[in-house]
């Protein structure tokens, strides 16, 4: 595999850089060649975060160019159509449907945008898009909190991920505390079924 290139795209505290983190184990643990990248910073909650994963031989950065992700992974609607410069006509998009009104909607009292707006919006870059229920799935696990989760189950039942399942599942072990597991097993397991069926 030449190159494989996913953006994850959300807002501070919904778990965008451990998802990352979770791809990219999972990936060394098949012996890929992986980069696993921060556009911006994680520090403050509601604040944009964008992570890269960039999986191949041929890769030597984490930076992903515009227009060559093959998939997207949208923790919010609107940080999704933000980041869709990365996408083209081929990519993959699984997008969540927790909106978190941005800061400056909310400092100019304007309303967060009708969803069918933002997927009008989306769908000029790429007609492949998945809304994923994740508050409810996430809810339905546990915790609202495993809505990162959710999305990795969706992204990898589409089959399209050079990831197995196997390695994803042995990567999250890995990483999430031990008392967290059986719940984002299950976020895991529901957001796969979702896209599934």
């Amino acid at each position: 595999m030449k190159e494989f290139n996913l953006v994850l795209a959300g807002v501070g505290g919904q778990g965008v850089l451990l998802a990352a983190e979770i791809l990219g184990t999972a990936a060394v643990k098949e012996g890929l060649n992986v980069r696993v990248g921060e556009i911006h910073g994680m520090a403050q909650r509601g604040g944009a975060a964008v992570s890269t994963v960039r999986i191949g031989e041929k890769v030597f950065s984490p930076f992903v160019l515009n227009g060559q992700a093959n998939f997207i992974l949208g923790f919010e609607p609107l940080e999704t159509l933000r980041n869709i410069k990365y996408a083209s006509e081929k990519t993959l998009v699984i997008m969540g449907d927790e909106k978190i009104p941005p800061p400056e909607l909310t400092l100019k009292n304007m309303d967060y945008p009708q969803m069918k707006e933002i997927l009008k919006k989306i769908k000029r870059f790429s007609k492949n898009i998945t809304l994923v229920e994740t508050s409810r799935l996430a809810k339905e696990a546990g915790s609202i909190l495993t809505q990162n989760v959710v999305l990795l189950g969706a992204a990898a039942s589409t089959g399209k991920l050079p990831i197995s399942n196997k390695s994803l599942i042995e990567a999250l072990k890995e990483l999430i505390p031990a008392q967290h597991i059986k719940m984002n097993l299950k976020a895991f397991e529901l957001g796969y079924n979702y896209v599934k069926n």
